[in-house]
């Protein structure tokens, strides 16, 4: 426990034990919360991949439209639309809207 590792496994270890309920909440209700945090890292991953890849947005107006198609896609897929449906409705101009709840 006098390595780095081991300190920092033991202060995981204090830290799991003084917030137990914290690390198991999704055991109790896996509806109300999920287990990991996957669904909002996957909504930045792609604009993270291209910041790597292109360095940066050239402009704010293409970061804007490159932002509002990834959203608008990625609304789609958590509404079961197809995604070239969705883009050939979109470029169409009868973009598809998600029905309001």
């Amino acid at each position: 426990q006098n390595t780095p590792i081991g300190k920092k496994l033991a202060a995981l270890a204090r830290r799991m034990r003084e917030r137990i309920d914290d690390y198991l909440r999704f055991a109790h209700d896996p509806h109300h919360c999920p287990f990991d945090n996957n669904p909002a890292e996957r909504e930045v991953r792609m604009v993270k991949i291209r910041q790597k890849i292109s360095g940066a947005m050239r402009t704010l107006t293409g970061a804007e439209h490159f932002c509002h198609l990834r959203s608008y896609l990625a609304t789609a897929t958590k509404h079961g639309i197809n995604l070239y449906d969705a883009l050939v409705q979109l470029t169409s101009g009868r973009p598809w809207i998600p029905a309001i709840s």
